[in-house]
């Protein structure tokens, strides 16, 4: 008989890639999203599968939420409001979706005493300037004042409100940060950097690189990061652990920009445009975001495949066929 697998925020940029790795382990799948950010394209080759089901409905509809997890025999958790142009316009929207979303999935989940994997973020280490960051190491957020800390603040809640259940009712749950996860389907509308970087680069406009461009990022191809989630839903003794995923090959935004304009041959020029006048005044970002791995080196020999070259030739190819 098939394991049944539900994953929240299914039609995502993640959670697509996820459902269509579950169906390829022989899972039935059923996919919940509202397609607030997510679309049902994503879901194209899935649907052509008898064993994948697709329900629009938010994960705060207690009901539908209920009978999806009673149903299933494990939960993909990966609804949320995600993207810092989203988190910074609606900030209201990412803290009750991703608290109270994560509420309802875990006390569905305790009612039927289903196994959770929850989707976290490295935005949870802030500011803090320990590199690389490690899953027991301290956090340091900003102000509350400034709303771009909202997500990591209710990111932080989920992982708290997951391990709680763990420890005080023994529901098995598995918090894991993704750090920058890129691929097709991605989309460049909410901030995200490469797809934005190799849109306006193919179209030979201008990069558009946000601050003075020093801040760096390691990314990690979306078909690395599904393995890993998937691995670690394997593992028992990954229950009531937190884990980090992501690529480990940091590199500065300006140097990205560099990299994509040489590699996408294109004619675009990089320009530099201040935070305030794209998100506002007062925010702040990230200096340098590095993933320690070795957790789940150890636990899973899970190591990413794909390279940052890999990354972005499969990003402009897919860019291109949505372009043509």
């Amino acid at each position: 008989m098939k394991k049944r697998a539900l994953v929240t925020g299914g039609a995502g940029f993640i959670g697509s890639h996820l459902c269509e790795y579950l169906l390829k382990k022989d899972y039935h799948v059923v996919a919940i999203d509202n397609l607030l950010t997510g679309s049902i394209a994503n879901l194209k080759t899935c649907q052509k599968h008898v064993h994948f089901q697709f329900v629009r409905a938010s994960i705060t509809d207690t009901p539908v939420l209920d009978r999806f997890i009673s149903e299933s025999d494990i939960v993909f958790h990966l609804a949320a409001v995600v993207g810092v142009q989203l988190i910074v316009d609606k900030t209201v929207l990412t803290i009750e979706t991703n608290i109270m979303g994560t509420e309802s999935v875990l006390r569905s989940a305790l009612r039927y005493g289903r196994k959770v994997l929850v989707a976290s973020t490295s935005e949870v280490y802030g500011k803090g300037n320990k590199i690389p960051f490690a899953e027991d190491d301290d956090v340091l957020l900003g102000a509350t004042l400034k709303s771009r800390w909202s997500y990591a603040a209710s990111k932080m809640v989920d992982e708290f409100l997951a391990l709680a259940y763990h420890h005080e009712y023994q529901l098995p749950v598995v918090p894991f940060r993704l750090f920058n996860t890129v691929g097709p389907r991605q989309s460049g509308q909410y901030g995200m950097v490469i797809p934005r970087f190799v849109s306006q680069a193919l179209q030979h406009k201008p990069v558009l690189v946000h601050g003075d461009g020093t801040q760096s990022r390691c990314f990690c191809h979306v078909s690395d990061v599904v393995q890993a989630i998937y691995l670690l839903s394997e593992q028992q003794s990954a229950i009531g652990r937190v884990f980090n995923i992501g690529g480990t090959e940091e590199i500065s935004i300006f140097k990205l920009a560099e990299t994509i304009i040489k590699q996408t041959n294109s004619k675009s020029k990089i320009e530099y445009v201040p935070y305030d006048q794209v998100y506002g005044k007062g925010f702040e970002d990230m200096q340098r975001r590095v993933p320690d791995i070795q957790r789940i080196q150890n636990l899973t020999k899970w190591t990413p495949q794909l390279s940052l070259q890999d990354i972005i030739q499969d990003v402009s190819e897919y860019s291109l066929g949505q372009h043509q």
